[in-house]
């Protein structure tokens, strides 16, 4: 096996466990903001023994960085708790469909946050594209009203896909300095503080069960996909991960079905297509520069 054919392999492997991350909302038994915290604390733990193991410094290098950490860390709870509660309201299929609108969103929002160039208004490819996204997310919604719970799933992945894209812009533009570790570090404690405020279920009250797979999302599905990706990305394009990443809805999907019995309808699947082909289309544009 080649060097470049081991990286694809870690990158798979990376994007499979990304996706089976979403199976945690259906199986913790506990409600998607009590999730987040557990999660975010176990990982913070890990990466903060990671980083002494390896004798990196902790601390950030600028006190405006401390400022910056803190929004990043705000934005990312709040994405992981409307990822988990759009899985628990609208399936695990339909949820991750929901949350993959974010490489559309991201050509939108990018251009605003850049502090390197002006602004550049969306070409018309990119109003195409979005209008087809909104037709997938259309294909989705059994019934438009709030009142249902699956529309309002959908929704609730569509907040967790614009904060997941806003995340991501400013930690490009502010705070890319920092290695992985480093960064989610910050990010995964002070969403723990943040939301720790808010939790309905206390630790003494988890199930031994509920704490097992908690540590199993926390280490195996949060630290070790990080880890491949990084491996993955010294030997491969940003533009092949991006590619490869929109394969994680197909994954996810599957292991619902393979696991949890989760079935999809065939307005599901089309819908899913026009969103995932978006996402596919416009990763491909933007490595090309169209």
């Amino acid at each position: 096996m080649t060097v470049q054919q081991q990286s694809l392999f870690f990158l798979h492997l990376s994007v499979l466990i990304f996706g089976g991350t979403a199976l945690f909302s259906k199986l913790i038994g506990l409600p998607a903001l009590d999730i987040t915290v557990y999660r975010t604390g176990v990982a913070a733990i890990v990466l903060f023994i990671l980083l002494t193991l390896q004798k990196k410094k902790v601390r950030l290098e600028h006190p405006k960085d401390y400022g910056i950490a803190l929004l990043l860390g705000v934005v990312v709870g709040l994405h992981w708790v409307t990822y988990f509660a759009s899985m628990q309201m609208a399936g695990i299929t339909i949820g991750v469909i929901a949350f993959f609108t974010y490489p559309v969103i991201t050509v939108f929002l990018e251009p605003l946050l850049n502090r390197t160039s002006g602004y550049k208004k969306p070409q018309r490819k990119d109003i195409v594209i979005a209008f087809l996204v909104l037709l997938g997310i259309f294909l989705l919604i059994p019934d438009i009203h709030l009142g249902n719970q699956v529309t309002l799933g959908i929704v609730t992945g569509v907040i967790s896909a614009c904060l997941f894209s806003l995340r991501n812009v400013l930690h490009k533009n502010y705070f890319s300095h920092y290695s992985g570790p480093h960064a989610m570090l910050y990010q995964t404690l002070i969403a723990f503080l943040m939301l720790g405020l808010f939790i309905e279920v206390p630790i003494a009250d988890v199930t031994t069960r509920d704490w097992s797979l908690i540590l199993l999302v926390g280490v195996v599905f949060t630290a070790a996909p990080h880890a491949l990706l990084a491996s993955s990305l010294r030997h491969l394009t940003a533009t092949t991960a991006g590619l490869i990443s929109c394969l994680q809805p197909l994954y996810a999907s599957v292991l619902a079905f393979l696991l949890l019995s989760e079935r999809v309808e065939v307005l599901t699947i089309v819908g899913g297509v026009l969103v995932i082909s978006a996402a596919l289309f416009e990763t491909w544009s933007v490595s090309k520069g169209r």
